[in-house]
């Protein structure tokens, strides 16, 4: 196994590529907000594992050949479950519980891109944030705050972001998770109080527009069992263009 340097990281983002399945992963690489591990040569990678910063817990795994992925997680610790190729899923699961004795479950991950203009959502609660609103960020629940940039104002001002604003609150946001130069990923979320109310979809539009603006291609992805993530994606005009597994070791209580 081989943990790889920032500059490592570089190559090995070229090597998983620019797509709506491996946009976070790979915008990750190029910040240097990750740890990565290889089996394998960067020139014949058999295996690699990607531990997102802002989501440590729940590494992404590249590479079909599920032994090389569990020798990789096996010399790693603080993980509890991983996102891997479809196609290996099952055998990576079969491996874990063979040597652990750990029954293991699965979990789809659904992957979409926006390959039409994006439909338009307007809502008078709903705008794009801008640096004037890095307090309100700061002071909003954790639930909207955001992730994937190292400040609020980065995350304005390196990326995208929308909100709705309630009586001067913070109380739904869309935002870029991740970017690299051919894709973006969002990311969205509404304090439970206000759902219902079509906040995230017209947030999620706004900053849909900016990304097509930018030449880019939205990304989203969420849980197989995510009925409302999935709906707003739907309304929103995103294709699902493949999917991915969470396979998670299940422990009994």
């Amino acid at each position: 196994m081989t943990k790889l340097t920032s500059q490592e990281c570089l190559t090995l983002a070229e090597v998983i590529g620019d797509t709506p399945m491996t946009v976070i992963s790979a915008s990750r690489l190029q910040q240097g907000m990750c740890d990565a591990y290889i089996a394998g040569t960067l020139s014949k990678v058999t295996a690699a594992l990607v531990f997102d910063a802002y989501c440590p817990d729940e590494p992404c795994g590249f590479g079909s050949d599920a032994d090389a992925l569990w020798q990789l997680l096996e010399a790693t610790d603080g993980w509890g479950c991983i996102n891997v190729d479809a196609v290996c899923a099952e055998p990576l699961g079969a491996r874990i519980e063979a040597d652990t004795g750990t029954p293991v479950r699965y979990y789809g991950d659904v992957c979409h891109a926006l390959l039409a203009p994006v439909h338009n959502y307007p809502n008078k609660t709903v705008r794009l944030l801008t640096l004037e609103d890095v307090e309100r960020l700061s002071k909003a629940p954790a639930e909207v705050q955001g992730n994937g940039y190292k400040t609020h104002a980065a995350m304005i001002t390196e990326g995208i972001a929308a909100g709705a604003v309630v009586d001067g609150n913070l109380v739904a946001i869309a935002h870029t998770y991740a970017e690299t130069n051919l894709h973006a990923d969002i990311g969205v979320s509404t304090l439970e109080a206000w759902r219902k109310k079509g906040f995230s979809t017209a947030a999620a539009s706004l900053v849909a527009q900016e990304i097509q603006a930018k030449g880019k291609v939205p990304a989203w992805s969420c849980g197989e069992d995510n009925h409302a993530s999935l709906r707003v994606a739907q309304k929103l005009g995103f294709t699902e263009i493949g999917r991915r597994t969470y396979v998670i070791p299940n422990p009994p209580e």
